[in-house]
């Protein structure tokens, strides 16, 4: 796709939240159109689950926009960095993983960006190329580059350290790791959520601290999740994952409020502003209803990932299971001992229910049911049958099948 540089910037600049800057991006464009050549531009993620989601296709939409304006995209896999823990954005450090597990999430990771990335134009690298075998005295070396004030001025930092909360010297490192990426890749920008802020503003200043030219930064929304409160996270459940079945995807969509999936058909969709006040207004004066319109937003979702027919047979087996209060087709078949036992470990046994605790919960707000019965007695007993459906929230169901 040729666009001059008034049409890319329109483009690029479209649905983001920072810029550092406009004109630098602008004469960036015009330096690498001059001498014939892609700017690179880099984002990472830490593979930290093995999903990525819809909140991580905000930043990767714009990507591939890049893309298509015949720029080069430097993916970082964080295999390195996904064993330090970032806290960006959090209260607390994030739980360190093993090499094992980093390595199987990352695998999964290449898989996936694919289904929004162009490969002809991608480079993956994982940042434990140059990390691993990096000596002490250059880490060292590195650290000299950056101050404790600088690192303390860092929202979630400044706020754990005036609460008297600890902050480990790994998590001030992070910053300092990340920002060494965008030198080793030689990044002309670094895209990001508005988390992720200060991290690439460090990249600047690392690049220029060693002779580069320093990076452009810009920011994309943060895509709240399922609870519609905090931001789409692996870590706190609330996400609809790249990898997930047409038929849960389109239920997740589907459980989205009514003031939310604007956003998504903004910022998962990449839907013009125009087209979606004009779908906005015809909401409001009752020309559209909207759970006729988030089934189009679900449907359009589906068929971003996988296909036009899974789309369709997502939302036929939707309205058949919700609509018409019947079973789905598919439902996970958990094989369970033949011994009498509670309702609530029975529930976490068959995954309806991370804990004992939740598994509660669900029954005390009449979410869960026995075959055909509401069961709201968290001290419920059961001996269980082959076939038994259990059935907790909206789309958890469970088949029971009992052990010889």
């Amino acid at each position: 796709m040729s666009m001059d540089i008034a049409q890319q910037l329109a483009r690029l600049t479209a649905r983001i939240v920072d810029l550092h800057s406009l004109a630098e991006l602008k004469t960036r464009l015009e330096k690498a159109t001059a001498e014939g050549r892609p700017l690179r531009i880099k984002m990472g993620a830490d593979p930290s689950a093995p999903d990525l989601h819809l909140g991580h296709c905000v930043a990767m939409n714009k990507l591939r926009e890049f893309q298509e304006c015949g720029h080069t995209v430097v993916f970082i896999i964080g295999d390195f960095t996904g064993m330090i823990g970032d806290p960006s954005g959090k209260n607390a450090t994030r739980p360190q993983l093993s090499r094992e597990q980093v390595l199987e999430n990352a695998k999964s990771y290449q898989e996936q960006v694919f289904k929004i990335l162009d490969p002809a134009r991608t480079e993956i690298h994982f940042n434990s190329e140059w990390f691993g075998p990096m000596t002490f005295d250059k880490v060292i070396r590195l650290s000299a580059h950056v101050t404790v004030a600088q690192l303390l001025a860092r929202d979630d930092f400044a706020k754990r350290y005036a609460a008297k909360q600890p902050i480990s010297l790994v998590e001030f490192l992070y910053p300092l790791v990340q920002a060494y990426d965008s030198v080793m890749v030689r990044a002309d920008v670094e895209l990001g959520g508005t988390d992720q802020l200060f991290n690439l503003l460090l990249g600047r200043e690392l690049q220029r601290a060693l002779g580069q030219e320093p990076q452009i930064v810009m920011t994309l929304p943060l895509l709240e999740g399922l609870d519609g409160v905090h931001k789409m996270s692996k870590s706190l459940g609330n996400y609809i994952a790249v990898n997930d079945t047409p038929n849960d995807m389109y239920g997740k969509t589907m459980s989205v409020s009514d003031d939310l999936m604007w956003r998504y058909y903004s910022l998962v969709l990449c839907m013009p502003d125009a087209e979606i006040a004009a779908l906005r207004a015809d909401v409001a004066a009752g020309r559209r209803h909207p759970r006729d319109v988030k089934d189009a937003l679900a449907r359009r979702i589906v068929a971003q990932f996988h296909s036009d027919d899974d789309a369709e047979a997502a939302a036929a087996e939707f309205a058949r299971v919700f609509a018409k209060n019947q079973l789905p087709a598919d439902i996970p078949v958990v094989v369970v001992p033949p011994a009498e036992t509670g309702l609530l470990s029975l529930m976490v046994a068959a995954h309806l229910a991370p804990s004992t605790s939740e598994a509660r919960r669900l029954v005390q707000a009449g979410a869960v049911h026995v075959g055909d019965e509401r069961i709201t007695d968290f001290r419920h007993r059961l001996v269980p049958s082959d076939g038994l459906v259990l059935r907790a929230g909206k789309r958890g169901f469970a088949k029971l099948k009992v052990a010889p």
